[in-house]
């Protein structure tokens, strides 16, 4: 495959504060420079792109050296946490801005859906919009006329393809903007968070449209999304930005399980020092984290995914029939599932004194949909109950494709099970 985009230390420098460059010194200095040969003197004191740390300097940094190549065909996730840089980078990339340092390659015609209604005129029809965008990517009018029944029946606003396009909702022009810019076969397709705008009947045409973009026509996509699901489901490469510097590059998988391990929540007390304790203290839990197949521990999770919980103990004096019980518990207080070893190991769990005992449950597809949650966890023997700790471990489930239909699941109640569904005909059931 043949190289269609290319950056090449990219960076891009906003002032705090104000808009435009500053004061008339600031414009006779850069001025001065380039007279002179010289770098602009006030690309040295940018700050890191942190949002949640107080400005030390009047510049900041939305993005950093940033270097990367796209194959033709290619499908890239860019993800990362809200200010990372991810929409300035896509906006350089579309030429909607240009960057402070480093020059962007690219061969072939660029779309992009940006923000709900980007490149649309307010007092344009739908229709009216579909010929003025398609001039603007460099489409004949003959070309837009071809493609025209296609964009409309895809979009789903037929009834309204005449009214001024002012007069849409948001989705509505989500919807004919996609349509718009997936149809008139651009050679590399930008696009950001904004399908989230749509339904999930839209997101899930969308995507499809895109996977038949770039497997079935060859083309080019960049897709920014917070949808780990949809990023999991569609790319087939990942970058993932951190305060305005890309920080991991690779395969889907492994980006989205490196963006997810950066969310780790540092605990401020070690478990085994906790003192909101109660039990009997002949053991006592020391560690406990959330693994994924990498063995990465994480506080950010997909449902259905495969997870493993990891306890270490410490046994003051031998045990007998020993139970461990892991309680998933919600923002509500309620408990949504439990694990408990009892339930599942036929044999009696006997632990002899030692510093560090370890055991692991393991969880196939893990069934909690988007929230965030907390870990109970309690440990019985002979002599009764040993060690319980209310809030052991706090974690979130940020999204995932549990019944891998390429969507996710939205809603946040209960758990999620397997499944099937299928229509059943009267004549089906008169056989």
């Amino acid at each position: 495959m043949s190289v269609i985009l290319k950056a090449e230390n990219i960076s891009k420098q906003y002032r705090l504060g104000v808009v435009g460059t500053g004061t008339i010194s600031h414009d006779l200095n850069r001025w001065w420079a380039r007279i002179r040969g010289k770098e602009d003197p006030y690309l040295k004191v940018g700050a890191v792109n942190d949002r949640s740390t107080k400005a030390d300097s009047a510049y900041v940094w939305a993005l950093k050296s940033i270097n990367f190549e796209v194959q033709k065909g290619e499908v890239l996730g860019i993800i990362g946490k809200n200010g990372a840089g991810k929409s300035t980078l896509l906006k350089i990339l579309s030429r909607v801005t240009i960057p402070t340092t480093g020059e962007i390659k690219t061969r072939g015609r660029i779309a992009s859906l940006l923000e709900v209604g980007t490149g649309f005129h307010p007092e344009l029809t739908g229709r009216e919009n579909m010929y003025l965008n398609g001039a603007i990517l460099g489409m004949t009018k003959a070309e837009i006329k071809a493609k025209e029944q296609e964009i409309i029946e895809f979009s789903g606003c037929e009834r309204y393809v005449d009214t001024p396009v002012k007069r849409y909702s948001s989705g509505m022009r989500v919807r004919l903007a996609f349509a718009v810019a997936a149809f008139l076969e651009p050679d590399i397709l930008v696009i950001d968070e904004v399908l989230a705008v749509g339904d999930a009947e839209f997101q899930k045409k969308a995507i499809g449209k895109m996977q038949d973009i770039s497997k079935g026509d060859g083309r080019t996509v960049l897709f920014v999304s917070h949808n780990m699901a949809a990023v999991k489901n569609l790319c087939t490469r990942a970058i993932v930005l951190e305060n305005g510097t890309s920080v991991f590059e690779g395969a889907t998988d492994e980006a989205v399980d490196f963006y997810l391990s950066q969310n780790k929540k540092q605990e401020s007390i070690p478990l085994e020092e906790r003192k909101d304790r109660s039990g009997n203290g002949d053991f006592l839990f020391k560690d406990i984290s959330i693994l994924n197949t990498g063995n990465e521990a994480l506080t950010s999770l997909l449902s259905g995914d495969f997870y493993k919980i990891k306890i270490c103990l410490k046994t003051i004096v031998k045990q007998t029939d020993v139970k461990i019980r892991i309680q998933f518990i919600d923002n509500k207080g309620a408990v949504r599932f439990l694990c408990n070893s009892y339930f599942v190991d036929t044999k009696i769990l006997n632990l002899e004194k030692s510093d560090s005992n370890y055991i692991e449950f393991q969880i196939a597809k893990f069934p909690l949909p988007i929230g965030n949650y907390l870990i109970q966890l309690t440990g019985v023997s002979t002599d009764g109950i040993q060690d319980d700790i209310e809030n052991a471990l706090e974690f979130n489930v940020v999204g995932g494709d549990f019944f891998k239909s390429g969507r996710e699941q939205i809603s946040k109640e209960g758990v999620l099970v397997e499944y099937t569904f299928k229509k059943v005909f009267e004549q089906e059931d008169l056989d």
